[in-house]
């Protein structure tokens, strides 16, 4: 395994002027020796650019990728001893399942004592066993798709393994499977694993340190905790979270904070005088009586019950909240008049769509 240093930034046009000609933004970035990472964001947002840069499928067109401190900016990807598992299965349907497996350490002149303990390791963790002896060509898109996995895990000596969306034509109940499959595996053999995603409930049972990316740049790399409690970033908050998070435009004045909706606050800490945005996540946003104290008033629209919990939308002047409760919380009504307490130690506050500290 090795420490992977980003110091780069890619463009797929010749002579790149502005932000909008490149996939990948200037970024400087660290993947650490045996960690469990997943880059998510939207499509087109530049996470495979990203993994095909670490992996040697593509040459930055600026700066240098670096494993162990060693520039490999150019080094093909047997240099770099990389592993990459894709979206569709890549395997030998005319070969048995242990013939799949095998091959990649095989081709490496792996003892032949040793390829069969390895597979027998990877089959067992895959849940594979009793199908060694059968031929991968008789086998459905996820079982196909489970040997594709083995044959990138299978090599105790890669720098990382890649993973470019592996699960995308996996069954649901499958993919919650895999996923938990993936955490032991990296528990017990201490991979680097990296691992594309734009289904943030992949990268977030999956990764032990989340990139969360947008239009080309990282916005914020954390734990999926940090991700939740403190979006260092608008986007993180808005695409983090199910709904995402309520955001209010706001004005800092004279020692008070006048939302738009009409409420004027007292400021709840030293916060710079101008415009600002509060965030907060609809799981935080608590429900009071209309024209209670410190407090924002607005008018039900709607009442979800989504089975673990209950969806109130409301509308506050011009903006729609959203506040998610228990299940055994008695909701209000639609067109009832209610208090959000918007303040608390979970709203967060932005500025240019960056966390103030």
């Amino acid at each position: 395994m090795s420490r992977i240093d980003l110091d780069l930034a890619h463009s797929y046009r010749p002579n790149p002027k502005e932000d909008a000609d490149y996939a990948l933004l200037p970024l400087k970035m660290t993947f650490e020796d045996g960690g469990a990472y997943a880059l998510l964001g939207p499509s087109g947002c530049g996470k495979t650019t990203m993994l095909n840069i670490m992996s040697g499928l593509l040459i930055p067109s600026q700066g240098s990728v670096r494993f162990d401190g060693q520039d490999m900016t150019r080094a093909t990807p047997q240099q770099r001893n990389i592993a990459q598992v894709f979206q569709f299965p890549v395997i030998y349907d005319t070969m048995t399942v242990a013939e799949n497996l095998a091959f990649p350490l095989r081709n490496r002149k792996v003892p032949a004592a040793q390829v069969g303990q390895r597979v027998g390791q990877i089959a067992e963790m895959l849940e594979l066993s009793h199908q060694l002896d059968q031929r991968a060509a008789n086998l459905s898109a996820d079982q196909k798709q489970k040997i594709s996995l083995g044959r990138g895990l299978v090599r105790p000596d890669v720098s990382a393994v890649l993973f470019d969306e592996p699960l995308t034509v996996i069954d649901p109940h499958l993919k919650w499977q895999l996923r938990r499959k993936l955490k032991q595996i990296h528990r017990e053999l201490k991979l680097t694993l990296i691992y594309v995603t734009h289904d943030q409930v992949e990268a977030l049972t999956f990764a032990e340190q989340v990139v969360v990316m947008t239009r080309g740049r990282v916005v914020q790399l954390g734990t999926p905790d940090a991700l939740f409690e403190r979006p260092a970033h608008t986007f993180v908050g808005h695409f983090i979270g199910s709904p995402g998070m309520n955001f209010i435009s706001a004005q800092v004045q004279g020692g008070q904070l006048r939302l738009d909706g009409g409420a004027a606050l007292p400021v709840p800490r030293a916060l710079p005088d101008g415009a600002l945005t509060l965030g907060i996540r609809p799981e935080y946003l608590a429900l009071a009586p209309a024209g209670s104290e410190g407090c924002l008033d607005a008018t039900v629209r709607q009442v979800q019950d989504i089975g673990t919990y209950v969806l109130v939308s409301c509308e506050a002047g011009a903006q729609r909240l959203k506040a998610r409760l228990s299940p055994d919380t008695a909701p209000p009504a639609p067109g009832e008049r209610v208090g959000l307490r918007v303040l608390g130690r979970h709203t967060c506050f932005y500025r240019n769509e960056e966390l103030l500290p």
